[in-house]
């Protein structure tokens, strides 16, 4: 039985799309329990010192734009630098993820989150918007209209709480962020030691 890791993502991260697949397909060459944890980042960034990419100072913002052309181009995965649909509000999209965990269990749950992702950040799709949400999870067969309902419940509040309340704990102050053993990993440029430590 391989190492569990705790995966804690926000939607509209692009770091967060531009690792997804490639963390899905490492865990799975290590036999790894992915549990998805969706949190708020903007509480979590209260919590640890981070500020919107909107309030950053300018030399910041503009090197963060670098870094994602050129992940894009080396990953080769598209990405938008200036997308229609951000900032945008990731809450519900991460509650949309919870509520594919509840119904339909992580592997679902996980193409959601990636549909979501390059909803984004190469569809030019809101996140916030309702008919967009149903229709990006229908697009990897689940439920959308019956997704976007349960998103709204008591559980999937309390999840979402809590999933904040562990990356706090945990340390996290940014997205995507693995914690494997307690040891936490910020990025999706960190994944080779990712795998080394599921496979260690």
């Amino acid at each position: 039985m391989g190492k569990t890791v705790e995966y804690f993502v926000a939607p509209q991260s692009p770091w967060t799309w531009l690792g997804h697949e490639r963390f899905v397909a490492l865990a799975r060459r290590q036999g790894a329990q992915i549990l998805l944890k969706p949190a708020d980042v903007n509480k979590v960034f209260a919590a640890t010192g981070g500020v919107p990419v909107s309030q950053r100072p300018p030399a910041r913002q503009a090197y963060r734009l670098a870094e994602l052309a050129r992940w894009s181009q080396h990953l080769g995965l598209p990405l938008n630098l200036h997308p229609a649909f951000f900032p945008v509000n990731g809450e519900p999209g991460a509650r949309l993820i919870i509520a594919a965990l509840h119904a339909a269990g992580t592997e679902p749950a996980l193409a959601l989150l990636g549909a979501l992702g390059r909803a984004c950040w190469a569809e030019e799709k809101n996140l916030a918007d309702a008919d967009t949400l149903v229709a990006v999870a229908n697009s990897v067969g689940l439920d959308g209209a019956g997704l976007l309902e349960r998103s709204a419940g008591e559980a999937v509040s309390a999840e979402l709480a809590r999933n904040t309340d562990d990356a706090i704990a945990a340390h996290v102050f940014g997205v995507p962020w693995y914690r494997i053993d307690g040891e936490g990993f910020w990025g999706q440029d960190r994944l080779e030691f990712v795998e080394r430590a599921l496979a260690g």
